[in-house]
Formats: structure tokens, C-alpha cells, sequence
């Protein structure tokens, strides 16, 4: 099992804060990666404006560096900020990393484009970039192209790497982070495996095996969306799968789980979207999951999200106060990241649960399937 962690909090905090409470859950991990990503980012000698788009990634060579600019200045990219870390090789365990990236951009011509548009173009950036790494033998990594979201992935331990990257400078800050320590269970140690995923402001990380993850990686591959590709991890289907539901259907959160666990038959004869539901779970069968799997989400207005499947044998908890909250793979997780809580609100969801954490993170939201949910108006 892998170990997942988040904190969300209104007041901005150091990456090395999560990677100082996962050492609580080091048992659950082996150093095969550690992902994460941060949302409403700060940068000490910048001023980041989130109109503004993030670069995240590694250069492995010079050469893909200077491509690297080559490609951004062909499209009219302009860099505004280039992240120096304070790097200490001798705690990274590759010895490929020419440098690691994280730097500001201008988008060009950004004012006549619709929002669609934008987000197109950031996402077909990405993937161009992506594939020009992969056609130069793996030379450039890209997590991420997109306003106000850092991700950082290497393989080793998450205290270990951070100390390595100088993540306890507190020259990077963020509102939310979610961290992934990886145990690699079914594939070849990639940096694109390690978790979190991300896809147009939408990213997950999971605890657990897809066995699902087959004929779900098909179904989403033969929808021929821009951006359902690569596939190195079970678990990056999560993401797109959420993406799909909330960009392509347009149906709130709730509808989630409704999709990767639906109901029974006999549950939705009373449902009072009943109807809704079953045809929801027809047309979408394809993407129903096998688990054990604990999925955290997060999305870009900084909400946060925690579902189990149905089998929920890989654990998963929330707990926090007004302003600041965590979810964990253990309790042990939860104290560590936020030790002044209110141990009244700690919640262990069930099957039928999905726990979100507003942008206001004023109180969870912790709804059921068994409740019904605001639909789409018809066109």
C-alpha cells in the first residue's frame, strides 16, 4: 500500500511541513517515488499572479533544456520567473536531473481566448512537450502545465527528497498540498507512475489497485479526448475519470462516486434520482471500479475530496478545525499534520461517502449516495 497525505489550510505552509508528518506513515512506503502537488502557490522572491501558468518538470540534459526554450519561445511563451532549488545530489538518488523545473510564464494572446481555449492550449502544451521528451529517450519530464499548481515527483523518501530539493528553505508555500509516498506494487519505477496525476486543474492520488484498470484505460482511450493518455500507473484513471464527469458531463462532484461505485439496483429503485442513476450507471459501466482503492481529489478552486470503494480495505481518514484540515491514509497521518484539531470532527468515510473540504474550509461536507444532489438543467 502506498501512504497518501493532504493539508489544506488558509494560511500558506512549506511542502516540507507534509513531508516532515509522512514520516508518521514511513511503514506504509518504500521510496519507489513521492509525488506532490500544491495549489494556491507563493513564491518568496516573486510575485506570482495565478493569470500567470506553471511549468513543472525536470530537464535530465542540457539539451533538453535548451529545446525546452526553443519550444516555449516558438509558441510565444514568455518566462517571468525561474525557480533556482538548492539542490544536494547527494540525497537525489538518480543521477539524470540536469535540472528541475519550475518556472512563470505569460501566456500569449491569453485575452482573446475563451476559457476552453485557454485550457486547451495549456493542456495540448503539455502533452507537445511530453512527447518531445519522450522522442529524445525520456530527456524531458512535464507533471504539469497550469495557473497556480507546483508538482514535484522524484523516486526516493519523501524526507530524504525534500532535503535534497531544499523544500525546507519556505522560499515555496502553498494553500493546499497533497503528497504521495509510493509503493510500487505492478510496474517499473517512472516518474510519470508516481502519484498525484494531473489533467486541466484536476488531480487525484490513490492507495490501493485498480484490477479495473484495463478495460477502463480502453474506454477512456477510445473517447479520443486530448489529455487520456500515458497510462504508466492503474491509478492515473481516477483522474480522468473525474475529469470526464465534471468537464465532459458537466454533473456536479456528487456524481463521482455514483460512478466508480454505483449503487445497486434495489438502492436506486428508492433513490429519488433513481431514474437519473441508472442510466448514469449504463452508460458510464465501463468505468466502474474493482478495488481496494482510496481515491483523494483535489480541484482548481482548491476543494478537496476523499471516496472509498466498496470493498474499503485501504484506509483513509479526515480530520482538522475551521481553517485548516488533513486527510490521511492514517490517523497517525492526521495528528501529525494538524495536531490542534478538533478530534470530534475526525471522520472515517464508508463506502457510500464522499468527504469534501469547501475552498472555505470552514466544516466538512461529508455527503452520501443514499442523498440526492443538484442536476444540470437541460439545455
Amino acid at each position: 500500500m502506498c501512504r497518501l497525505a493532504l493539508k489544506s489550510a488558509d494560511t500558506p505552509f512549506s511542502p516540507y511541513e507534509i513531508l516532515t508528518a509522512m514520516e508518521a506513515m514511513q511503514e506504509g512506503y518504500d521510496g519507489s517515488g513521492l509525488g506532490l502537488l500544491l495549489r494556491g502557490v507563493g513564491f518568496t522572491d516573486f510575485n506570482y499572479r495565478p493569470d500567470q501558468v506553471i511549468l513543472s518538470g525536470i530537464a535530465h540534459t542540457e539539451a533538453a533544456l535548451q529545446r525546452l526554450n526553443s519550444l516555449m519561445g516558438a509558441r510565444g511563451y514568455e518566462l517571468k520567473y525561474d525557480h533556482a532549488m538548492e539542490v544536494d545530489s547527494s540525497l537525489i538518488e538518480a543521477r539524470d536531473r540536469f535540472k528541475y523545473l519550475i518556472r512563470v510564464y505569460k501566456v500569449p494572446n491569453r485575452d482573446g481566448l475563451s476559457r476552453d481555449q485557454f485550457e486547451d492550449q495549456l493542456m495540448q502544451t503539455r502533452l507537445a512537450l511530453r512527447k518531445d521528451g519522450e522522442e529524445h529517450g525520456g530527456d524531458l519530464t512535464v507533471f504539469s502545465f497550469w495557473p497556480d499548481v507546483i508538482m514535484i515527483k522524484e523516486v526516493g523518501w519523501p524526507l530524504q527528497i525534500g532535503n535534497g530539493l531544499g523544500l525546507n528553505d519556505d522560499r515555496i508555500k502553498a494553500r493546499v498540498i497533497m503528497a504521495q509516498g509510493r509503493q510500487n506494487t505492478n510496474y517499473g519505477i517512472n516518474l510519470y507512475a508516481c502519484h498525484p496525476f494531473f489533467i486541466q486543474g484536476i488531480s487525484t492520488m490513490t492507495n490501493g489497485e485498480n484490477t479495473a484498470f484495463v478495460p477502463i484505460k480502453e474506454w477512456l482511450i477510445g473517447k479520443n479526448i486530448p489529455g487520456y493518455t500515458g497510462y504508466q500507473s492503474d491509478s492515473e484513471v481516477f483522474t480522468h475519470i473525474l475529469h470526464y464527469v465534471t468537464r465532459k458531463l458537466h454533473l456536479p462532484l456528487a456524481a463521482y462516486k455514483h460512478v466508480i461505485t454505483p449503487l445497486k439496483t434495489e438502492e436506486l429503485d428508492v433513490h429519488p434520482q433513481g431514474d437519473f442513476l441508472k442510466g448514469l450507471r449504463t452508460s458510464c459501466r465501463r468505468l466502474i471500479i474493482d478495488g481496494p482503492n482510496a481515491v483523494i481529489a483535489t480541484l482548481d478552486d482548491e476543494t478537496c475530496m476523499l471516496v472509498m470503494d466498496h470493498k474499503k480495505m485501504r484506509p483513509a481518514t479526515v480530520g482538522g478545525k475551521p481553517g485548516v484540515w488533513a486527510i490521511a491514509s492514517e490517523m497517525c497521518g492526521i495528528e501529525a499534520i494538524v495536531p490542534d484539531r478538533d478530534t470530534s470532527l475526525d471522520f472515517q468515510p464508508m463506502r457510500e461517502h464522499t468527504v469534501i473540504i469547501p475552498p472555505d474550509r470552514k466544516e466538512l461536507v461529508i455527503w452520501s449516495q443514499s442523498d440526492p444532489f443538484t442536476l444540470p438543467q437541460a439545455a
